[in-house]
């Protein structure tokens, strides 16, 4: 009898167990449902427009209030006329060849300048960030210059150099080092010191840890001064083509407001905001190549 009474005991026990279990095991072995490649294409396209849409709702609606500021009265039509007369205007620099020559001109010295700053700055940092000896003899000199306004030397590179191609591309690279240098030097002090003696445990040499540990680690913030460099790259050499020179953007922009050509004038400017935008998103991908090992957040 008390047999009996066992397996009775038993069976329910094992009955009431599957009855519990059932649901989460046919939930655990349910296929996910397969989306159509179709219907996945849709949804990515959908998510692409969606996040497109975010991104440029404040800028078309800077674009509406901007066309429709002069129309209404708002602001004088004189000194900011609509949105549509810059674009005209912008067109018809553009197509006389004018946009081009300048931009041309401006980019050449711009990039150049540039160039010539990441070269120096790069390695300058990384030298003085890692060896102390030489950021305790340098870093005087550096605190010097670092608080010396580009712009405020540019007499003295006038002077110096002329008023030709030279003393507008060594302001910019003058300009362009102390982010470039300055982010370096904070990255290559700032890496994690666990990783420095993990590799150091290891007998990496100089050269290897450099490649293996510092650079890598070091990427995100050199680049963060790279292309703050890349905006003052730009910013300073329209201020320099503006008290000398016979083209380029700043020079474009400066002769239309004597001309009073206003619309031409919002035209450079607005082609400034373009490239410069244009050239941080390079600097961004180049950068998102280079850090690939990241875990994405």
């Amino acid at each position: 009898m008390s047999t009996t009474v066992e397996a009775a005991v038993q069976e329910a026990v094992e009955a009431t167990a599957v009855r519990t279990l059932a649901p989460a095991a046919v939930r655990t072995r349910a296929p996910a449902p397969v989306r159509a490649p179709a219907t996945a294409l849709a949804l990515r396209v959908l998510r692409g427009l969606r996040a497109v849409a975010l991104r440029s709702a404040a800028i078309l609606a800077l674009l509406a209030l901007w066309e429709a500021a002069p129309r209404l009265g708002l602001v004088d039509a004189t000194f900011l006329p609509p949105v549509s007369e810059v674009a005209k205007a912008w067109w018809e620099l553009l197509g006389n060849g004018q946009l081009a020559e300048h931009s041309k001109a401006s980019l050449a010295r711009s990039f150049g300048g540039f160039g010539i700053a990441v070269a120096v700055a790069v390695p300058l940092g990384l030298l003085i960030g890692w060896y102390r000896p030489v950021a305790a003899l340098l870093g005087p000199l550096l605190e010097v210059f670092r608080n010396t306004a580009a712009l405020a030397l540019l007499p003295v590179f006038v002077l110096l150099l002329g008023i030709g191609e030279t003393s507008k591309v060594s302001i910019v690279v003058y300009a362009c080092v102390w982010p470039i240098l300055l982010n370096t030097i904070s990255a290559v002090g700032n890496a994690d010191p666990t990783l420095v003696k993990l590799a150091r445990s290891m007998d990496l040499s100089t050269p290897k840890l450099f490649q293996k540990v510092i650079l890598p680690a070091s990427v995100p913030v050199i680049f963060t001064g790279i292309r703050l460099a890349g905006a003052v790259s730009i910013l300073v050499l329209v201020a320099a083509e503006m008290i000398g020179a016979k083209a380029g953007l700043g020079y474009l922009i400066n002769a239309s407001q004597f001309n009073f050509a206003i619309p031409q004038m919002y035209a450079g400017i607005v082609t400034i905001s373009a490239i410069g935008l244009a050239f941080n998103q390079i600097l961004v991908t180049i950068e998102r190549r280079l850090s690939t090992w990241r875990v994405p957040s």
